[in-house]
């Protein structure tokens, strides 16, 4: 176990990818995915005290994650933006200049040493392609370096196998002339090596503690034959409330309408509804007891229905702080949250646990 006594950065979750909810599965008009209940979310993250907040990136669900982060930039004072992005459907030059903009648009963080976006990388394939794992990943690894050399104000010479270029620097750079921190997840060996190879924050999706600290030392070795160091997130839901039971019985009342078929075609609406990650969340709720119950306070409910990740910490606030010193001590950095319906969760997060976390940007 390595000790981890220094703050995590502590993000929430805007639903741009029509996934609020106040009963899993049961569409509500109110909920779903627009420009002022996604802003909204975003809102109350900052209000909160939230550090970061993650704009999910969907293909074919809600609304757009970067028209929506530059518009929502000039209303925020000092959250951070964690803008995902779907590597398959962009090309990599044009994406450094976008992000280059976004940062600038964004502002200073608090201290001004840097800007206040950072970028979740997805690995994915452009729509109608269907790319083996090893090569999309391969795809990945150079667009992270692509990224990283033109963000840092450098000459790119890049002969790769998707992409060979020969650039001069760019004339617009972020605000402290370095790459914005990129985040990543996958737990295929292809993703893992990704990540070693050319990501900043690692991010894994629920898992039982013995696994977390398995994937932490595996990454840990993987990016030193790399030369490198990795930092470590973990994306997870939350469900806390004045006691454990109460915590409980919402959790119940979040399934009470979800039947089964319905379950199934949401998860099934996902493009990655294949991926290892989504295998292994499968796999957690076969697991789990009849109570849905995987380990301590880590329920698989969710995942019923939904795609990705599919796992909640549930209890009290003096159970939920637990969990999450826990796994800090495994050597988690940062924590991406969320919870339904997601104003309504990010405000009693807030209230019940954050304020007791010692938390910061990355």
């Amino acid at each position: 176990m390595t000790t981890n006594n220094g703050p995590c950065e502590v993000s929430w979750f805007s639903a741009l990818c029509d996934d609020d909810y106040e009963y899993l599965g049961v569409p509500d008009e109110k909920l779903r995915s627009s420009w002022e209940h996604c802003r909204n979310i975003v809102l109350a993250a900052e209000d909160g005290g939230f550090d970061n907040i993650l704009l999910p990136s969907g293909y074919q669900l809600g609304i757009d994650t970067t028209v929506f982060a530059a518009a929502i930039a000039p209303y925020l004072r000092r959250l951070k933006l964690l803008w995902a992005c779907r590597m398959g459907e962009d090309w990599p030059p044009q994406l450094a200049r976008r992000i280059a903009t976004l940062d600038r648009i964004l502002g200073w963080n608090e201290q001004r040493t840097g800007g206040r976006l950072t970028v979740n990388v997805i690995a994915s394939d452009m729509p109608g392609e269907k790319l083996p794992s090893d090569a999309r990943y391969q795809r990945a690894i150079e667009i992270m370096h692509i990224l990283k050399t033109l963000l840092a104000g450098e000459h790119l010479s890049h002969q790769g196998e998707f992409y060979k270029l020969d650039l001069d620097s760019m004339r617009i750079g972020t605000l402290s002339g370095k790459p914005p921190l990129l985040y990543f997840g996958g737990l295929s060996h292809e993703a893992r090596e990704a990540a070693a190879v050319g990501c900043d924050v690692y991010l894994m999706w629920p898992d039982t503690m013995d696994k977390v600290r398995e994937t932490i030392a595996d990454l840990r070795e993987r990016a030193a034959r790399h030369g490198r160091t990795l930092r470590f997130g973990y994306r997870v839901h939350v469900i806390v409330r004045e006691t454990e039971a109460e915590a409980r019985a919402y959790a119940d009342k979040l399934l009470s309408k979800l039947d089964a078929e319905t379950g199934d075609a949401i998860r099934n609406k996902s493009l990655d509804a294949q991926n290892y990650g989504v295998q292994r969340q499968a796999e957690l709720r076969t697991a789990a007891g009849g109570d849905g119950f995987v380990e301590d306070n880590l329920w698989t409910g969710i995942g019923r229905a939904r795609s990705g990740c599919g796992s909640a910490i549930v209890g009290d606030p003096d159970q939920v702080l637990a969990k999450l010193q826990a796994y800090q001590a495994e050597g988690i950095e940062a924590f991406i949250l969320s919870g339904y319906p997601h104003i309504a969760e990010c405000d009693l997060f807030a209230r019940h646990v954050l304020s007791r976390l010692q938390h910061g940007p990355l």
